[in-house]
C-alpha cells in the first residue's frame, strides 16, 4: 500500500471514530478490521464471519458515509474475511463488549438490562379443566392433567398426550395452564404449538438471537407443546427441542405434550426425541361413548344458554360419533337452524337439519383422521399427501391413505381423488391395486426415506399398525 493509500486509510479510520464514538470504534474496528482502498471500492477486512456480520448490519452505512466523504466521491464498501486478523477475537468476548458499550452509551438501557423479576405468564387461553367433560375414553387423561397443574413435582415427564383430532386434547393442555395459574401464580408458562416453536428458532436463526430464544423457552416451570407431532422431519428443530426438554427435566420442571399419534407412530422424528417423549407418562384420548357424547352436548347447550330437549341430545349422540368437534357443530346447526326459523329446538327439526349431514358422515371412520395418521406416521403432512409430488416416501404414503380409505370407509373412488388434491379416480385405483401387489409379495418389504435414513418393513404390520391408530 502507497503512502497516499496510507493517508487515506488513517483519515477514514479517524473520521470514522468521531462518527461511530472512539469507545465503539476502539472495540469494533481499531484492532478487529483492516481497510484497504482500490480503483472502485473500499474493502474492510474482518478476522470472522460473525465479526462482519456484526460491523455489516450496524455501521455500514456510517462507513459507507465516510468513505464517500473522505474520498468525494460514491465508492462501494464490501467485507471480505482477512487471516492476518483471524483469531484476535472471540464470539463470547465481543457479545460481552457490546453489552459493556450499550450499557456506556444508553444508561436506560443499563436499567432495562437488569435481569427483572420473574412474572406469570400472561397468555389467555379460553379453555379449563373445569369444563372439560370426563367419561371413560378421557379419564386417565383428565386426572394426569390434574396431577400436573396441581403438583410442584410429579413423578413423570413428559406427560404425552395422543389422539385423533378433535377429541379434547387441545382443551387438556389449555387447562392444564390455566389451573396452573389459578394454584400457582407465581409459576412460569408457556403455551405453544408445535409449528409455532418451529417458526421462533427459525426465526431466531435467522435474526441471530439463538440466546433469547432459549431463555424464552428454557426459564419456565412448565412447557405446554401442541401437535408436536409438527417437528418430524426437522433435524434442527429435533435437536434445539431435544436440549430444551433436557434443560427443564434436569431441574426437575415439567413438560406436556400432545399429538395426533403416538410417539412411535410419528414418523421421521428422531429416536432421542422418541425415547425421551415414551419415558415419561404417554396416555391415549379415545373418541367419546355415548353416554360422553350425551354430557358433550348437554354441557354445550348450556354453554349457548339453550333449551334442547333430551331426544335431541340422544339423537345427535346416536349419529354422531366421530369425535367432540363434530358433535358440537351438529348442535349448532340444529339451534341455529331453529333460531332462523324462529321454533323451538324439536327431535324432527333436529332430524331435518341435520338429515344431510347424518347421510354424509361416517360413523366409524374418516378419510381425514385416516389421512391424518398416515401423514403423522411418515413425518408428512396432509399437504404432502394431497401434492402431486412423487417422492418415494410421498408416494408411499399416498396410496396407503387411498388404499385405507377405500377399505375403511364407504366412499368411492373418484370421492377419494376428489378429497385428496383433485386426483383422477384413475389414480386412486393404481393406488389401492399397488398395495394388493406389496399384500401379494409381502416377503418384499416397503421402503422409504426418513432423516435418519432408509427405513424398510413388510407391508402387512404396516397396515396393521396403521389400522390401530385408526380404528381404536
Amino acid at each position: 500500500m502507497d503512502v497516499e493509500c496510507i493517508d487515506i486509510v488513517d483519515k477514514i479510520n479517524e473520521t470514522l471514530a468521531q462518527r461511530v464514538g472512539l469507545q465503539k470504534y476502539k472495540i469494533w474496528f481499531k484492532n478487529s478490521t483492516r481497510l484497504t482502498v482500490e480503483d472502485n471500492y473500499v474493502k474492510v477486512g474482518v478476522p470472522n464471519l460473525f465479526i462482519g456480520g456484526w460491523i455489516e448490519n450496524h455501521f455500514e452505512s456510517e462507513i459507507t458515509e465516510v468513505v464517500s466523504e473522505v474520498l468525494q466521491r460514491p465508492m462501494k464498501v464490501i467485507f471480505n474475511i482477512d487471516p492476518a486478523l483471524f483469531g484476535s477475537q472471540r464470539r463470547g468476548q465481543l457479545d460481552s463488549q457490546a453489552k459493556s458499550v450499550a450499557k456506556c452509551t444508553n444508561p436506560s438501557s443499563q436499567r432495562r438490562q437488569t435481569k427483572p423479576k420473574r412474572q406469570p405468564a400472561k397468555q389467555a387461553l379460553r379453555l379449563k379443566l373445569g369444563d372439560f367433560v370426563v367419561g371413560s375414553c378421557n379419564r386417565l387423561a383428565y386426572n394426569a392433567a390434574k396431577m400436573v397443574a396441581s403438583e410442584p413435582k410429579i413423578h413423570f415427564n413428559p406427560l404425552f398426550i395422543h389422539g385423533s383430532c378433535g377429541l379434547g386434547k387441545t382443551h387438556l393442555l389449555q387447562g392444564i395452564c390455566n389451573a396452573m395459574r389459578k394454584e400457582r401464580p407465581q409459576s412460569q408458562f408457556m403455551y405453544v404449538s408445535g409449528e409455532e416453536f418451529t417458526n421462533q428458532f427459525v426465526m431466531s436463526l435467522k435474526k441471530g438471537n439463538l440466546d433469547q430464544f432459549r431463555h424464552r423457552f428454557r426459564q419456565n416451570d412448565l412447557l405446554v407443546i401442541d401437535d408436536v407431532h409438527f417437528l418430524a422431519s426437522k433435524k434442527a428443530t429435533q435437536e434445539e427441542f431435544l436440549h430444551t426438554f433436557n434443560s427443564i427435566d434436569a431441574t426437575s420442571r415439567q413438560v406436556v405434550l400432545a399429538s395426533d399419534a403416538h410417539p412411535k407412530m410419528i414418523g421421521q422424528l428422531s429416536d432421542s426425541l422418541v425415547n425421551r417423549f415414551v419415558s415419561g407418562m404417554v396416555v391415549k384420548i379415545d373418541s367419546p361413548d355415548y353416554q360422553t357424547r350425551c354430557s358433550i352436548l348437554r354441557q354445550r347447550s348450556v354453554s349457548m344458554n339453550k333449551h334442547v330437549p333430551e331426544p335431541v341430545f340422544e339423537y345427535i349422540a346416536n349419529n354422531i360419533r366421530a369425535n367432540v368437534r363434530e358433535l358440537e357443530g351438529a348442535l349448532l346447526k340444529v339451534v341455529a337452524y331453529a333460531s332462523m326459523g324462529q321454533v323451538p329446538v324439536t327431535l324432527s327439526l333436529a332430524r331435518e337439519a341435520l338429515d344431510d349431514h347424518i347421510a354424509r358422515a361416517d360413523p366409524m371412520v374418516q378419510l381425514s383422521d385416516i389421512e391424518s395418521v398416515v401423514a403423522t406416521y411418515f413425518g408428512l403432512t396432509t399437504a404432502d399427501v394431497h401434492s402431486s409430488r412423487k417422492t418415494r416416501t410421498i408416494s408411499l404414503a399416498r396410496s396407503l391413505t387411498m388404499f385405507l380409505s377405500r377399505k375403511h370407509t364407504t366412499m368411492s373412488y373418484p370421492e377419494i381423488g376428489r378429497f385428496m388434491g383433485g386426483k383422477n379416480h384413475a389414480t386412486v385405483i393404481l393406488a389401492c391395486k399397488k398395495v394388493n401387489n406389496y399384500l401379494k409379495n409381502n416377503e418384499v418389504p416397503v421402503a422409504w426415506e426418513s432423516p435418519a435414513g432408509r427405513r424398510e418393513t413388510y407391508i402387512e404390520p404396516l397396515i396393521e399398525k396403521l389400522e390401530m391408530s385408526i380404528c381404536h
